[in-house]
């Protein structure tokens, strides 16, 4: 995904009007797990405020990652 992708989710901060954005992550015991698959997960991203600190959008890139291998689509 690009930045210029991103920028049109998050073009200003609701809380204080900021329009410089960073992208960050979590992962390791923050990532994002399905309730059928106990082992492993996908990090979340991110999207922060640099001006405030706010986390404006919260997102995982590749949500397929968290249905079991039988049921992503193939193709």
């Amino acid at each position: 995904m690009t930045e210029k992708y991103r920028d049109r989710f998050v073009q200003e901060c609701p809380y204080c009007g900021g329009t410089e954005m960073i992208e960050s992550y979590q992962s390791a015991y923050g990532a994002v797990t399905a309730r059928s698959n106990v082992w492993g997960g996908v990090p979340l991203f991110h999207t922060v405020c640099r001006r405030c600190g706010s986390v404006v959008r919260s997102y995982v890139k590749e949500p397929e990652k968290l249905l079991r291998r039988r049921d992503r689509r193939k193709g």
